[in-house]
């Protein structure tokens, strides 16, 4: 028979586990031998050998690649946990663009503020974060204010303005976007609303006055369907269930005039008192990301 027997696996294996070859493949342990005329077996064979003893990856000093695993964060109210990002508005000057600066509320989705600028930069961001723990209330109260890796978020002025403002930072894996995903979804339902402008802003105020009216609909008009179509303006202030509690009742009449219409129960109104951002694989996660 061509199989190695039990003496010449357990070659291959104190061979592989030597100080010399314990951090190195076979591809590169084979040949070595080689060179000094020693034969213990073929490449894939020192594979095949390995792999049965749950050796062929990551011996000695090898060590896996630890994956990081990303911020988990839990609201259970407003203003516990915000998210924030900048993106691009077009502007009508070839290579020019405008900055938005957005911060929503993850609990509610409320932008509980923004702001368009010429350029992108911490100082303005900092400016941005200040304001908006003025008009929340939230000087010195638990904060955490998740953003991506951009060097907005982590530039000295804005880091130090979250120490003076008692905020605790919270940031994106590098070159992980959807680990700030309310952010983004949000950036998406505004330029994919219809009504965005086809062409590009044709002066910052144009700008500025097209993402005022956005902001506007999206917090007091638009039914947010991660929250059971309420707004976020309701949601954050409280008014939510109450809405909520008032559709029950009116789906509850309809299915008591007629109940031989309905096959079942009546739609669940219910809404989540806690938001995860970013949640661990174990915790069973609901759509809190939609838009």
């Amino acid at each position: 028979m061509n199989a190695l027997n039990k003496a010449e696996r357990q070659a291959i294996l104190d061979a592989a586990s030597s100080p010399e070859f314990a951090s190195l493949p076979p591809s590169q342990i084979v040949p070595t031998l080689a060179d000094r005329g020693i034969w213990l077996g073929s490449e894939s064979s020192w594979y095949r050998v390995l792999r049965a003893a749950g050796q062929q990856h990551h011996r000695g000093k090898a060590q896996a690649r630890k994956k990081r695993v990303p911020a988990t964060h839990t609201a259970t109210g407003p203003n516990q946990l915000w998210a924030w990002d900048i993106t691009w508005l077009p502007s009508a000057v070839k290579g020019q663009y405008y900055y938005w600066y957005m911060m929503l509320d993850v609990f509610s989705r409320k932008i509980v503020a923004h702001e368009v600028h010429l350029h992108e930069g911490m100082e303005e961001a900092a400016q941005l974060l200040r304001r908006a723990s003025l008009a929340e209330g939230r000087l010195r109260k638990p904060l955490v204010l998740h953003a991506d890796n951009g060097s907005a978020m982590k530039g000295s002025t804005m880091l130090a303005t979250m120490q003076q403002l008692g905020v605790v930072p919270s940031f994106s894996r590098p070159r992980v976007s959807n680990d700030n995903a309310f952010a983004e979804t949000l950036f998406k339902t505004c330029k994919y609303r219809p009504g965005y402008p086809r062409k590009p802003f044709s002066s910052i105020e144009a700008a500025r006055g097209w993402i005022q009216g956005f902001v506007r609909w999206y917090n007091h008009e638009h039914k947010h369907s991660g929250l059971k179509f309420v707004t976020p303006a309701q949601r954050h202030h409280g008014q939510a269930q109450a809405v909520l509690a008032r559709r029950a009742s009116v789906y509850a009449a309809a299915k008591a005039r007629n109940p031989l219409r309905w096959t079942g129960g009546t739609r669940d109104w219910s809404l989540s008192d806690e938001v995860r951002m970013n949640p661990k694989r174990e915790m069973p996660g609901s759509n809190t990301m939609a838009a």
